[in-house]
């Protein structure tokens, strides 16, 4: 049987975001932690195949439609993959200088006073979160740009917001090349981030 869901080829080779995230944990967080994702969530659908008629995004917009009995392995296992589906898509090979092009940087300044003022809330929001979660750039229903982190693998979606911009706070995102330095993760993280989707994300969603 076809499954809804399966692995996403990543835009890029498992090395290509080094030295600021390696080989290793590249390919190990795709092909086995996004992987369990998957397998969990097609496992879970398999209980209430009406589902497969939905879209990831109106399953997690729409949770109370999931029978409760395997809500909770819905949300995790299909925030998990659309979480990471996402990571892998605002990464990119590092770039000098890597900020946000001229139309999205602007809208970024208007927002949060300055592209480094940004990047500040963001960090921070990213170093005082507890324990595993995702860091989010997001839009809400007003259109407005708002930072902020969320558990386990939440995903801004099931509060009415649209996620433009993520970052992986589970340690298995940069234990084996960062240990317990999450902060330097987190600052080394900023020069692989592919502006260019999220600014695309952005002008699709306000348009």
């Amino acid at each position: 049987m076809k499954y809804p869901y399966s692995l996403p080829t990543l835009p890029y080779g498992y090395g290509d975001l080094e030295p600021y995230i390696d080989r290793m944990t590249m390919e190990i967080h795709h092909s086995k932690h996004h992987q369990s994702y998957i397998d969990n969530l097609n496992a879970a659908l398999e209980k209430d195949k009406n589902l497969f008629d939905l879209s990831l995004e109106d399953i997690l917009k729409n949770l109370n439609l999931v029978p409760e009995e395997i809500r909770s392995q819905v949300k995790n296992n299909g925030g998990g993959h659309y979480n990471h589906s996402l990571f892998w898509e605002v990464m990119a090979p590092a770039k000098t200088n890597n900020k946000p092009e001229n139309d999205f940087l602007s809208i970024l300044e208007k927002n949060f006073g300055s592209f480094e003022q940004f990047q500040q809330i963001f960090n921070n929001a990213s170093k005082t979160h507890f324990a595993s979660g995702w860091c989010w750039l997001v839009v809400d229903q007003e259109k407005k740009l708002k930072v902020y982190s969320l558990p386990n693998h939440d995903n801004p979606l099931s509060i009415g917001d649209f996620p433009l911009l993520t970052n992986d706070l589970w340690e298995h995102a940069y234990y084996l090349k960062y240990q317990n330095r999450r902060i330097d993760y987190i600052q080394a993280w900023w020069n692989v981030v592919n502006w260019h989707k999220v600014a695309e994300r952005y002008f699709m969603m306000v348009s």
